[in-house]
């Protein structure tokens, strides 16, 4: 393995720059580290009315079912905060290696569409998108977050409660979704791990699954983490300072 502070981050980014190619087929798995750069919270953050509740309490289907108003609530107070952020230069670094590359794909467990804002197009979201809404009985699928304007819960035309579409505590990840991530880490070429602790499965065994199927593995975090000892090549900072060098070195 080549760390970035043994080797230094010129060398280990010099290693990964060289491995990809316009052939090459490059999958990044990001986590909260990425949206973090960019000001969006983490998932426990809270602040004014929110403080006395914890994510538990409310990001879970039996909460939202006793009290749909309020789960609403905090979803739209959570939507606020995002629309508010912009992508940040990791965001873009990625769309650039996008449009570098022959296949590319981003696995991500953020909810907050800022890939999709920087311009990536190949997105799959394991934990759904904090913009997108469903009903929970027949299932029809609203491309925005509905929200209350009176107080009484969001009601599909059928009669049905309407929830965030994303994933709550105690829920399995989508299948669809989830199945998609399986086949892009086994078939590519580089497998990168951004900003993510690598301790919430099933999605953190998606590194293992690439490294056994042969992908050169790197990994950017702000610190070491749980998969750091399996990975080719790992860089301790920010992915919106490290992706940028690496984009340098690909058009140098």
């Amino acid at each position: 393995m080549i760390s970035s502070s043994s080797a230094g981050t010129e060398s280990a980014l010099d290693s990964l720059a060289k491995r990809m190619t316009s052939d090459s087929y490059v999958v990044f798995l990001t986590g909260a580290g990425v949206s973090a750069e960019s000001g969006v919270p983490t998932f426990r953050s809270s602040d004014g009315l929110w403080k006395k509740f914890k994510p538990e309490e409310l990001a879970n289907f039996n909460a939202f079912i006793k009290n749909p108003v309020l789960v609403q609530s905090w979803y739209r107070h959570r939507t606020e905060i995002v629309e508010n952020v912009k992508p940040n230069r990791g965001h873009f670094a990625m769309a650039e290696i996008e449009s570098k590359v022959d296949k590319f794909a981003v696995i991500t467990q953020n909810v907050d569409n800022l890939h999709q804002r920087a311009g990536c197009e190949e997105v799959i979201e394991l934990h759904g998108n904090i913009f997108r809404s469903y009903c929970i009985d027949c299932k029809e699928q609203f491309d925005v977050q509905l929200f209350s304007e009176n107080g009484e819960p969001i009601i599909c035309r059928c009669g049905g409660l309407v929830r965030p579409d994303v994933v709550w505590f105690g829920e399995m990840l989508p299948i669809d979704a989830f199945r998609l991530a399986e086949k892009h880490a086994r078939k590519c070429d580089l497998f990168i791990s951004v900003g993510t602790s690598g301790v919430v499965y099933p999605a953190a065994g998606l590194s293992s699954l690439a490294k056994s199927s042969g992908a050169f593995l790197a990994e950017i975090n702000t610190e070491p983490t749980e998969l750091s000892s399996i990975m080719d090549v790992t860089f301790q900072g920010k992915s919106g300072e490290i992706l940028p060098e690496l984009i340098s070195l690909l058009e140098s």
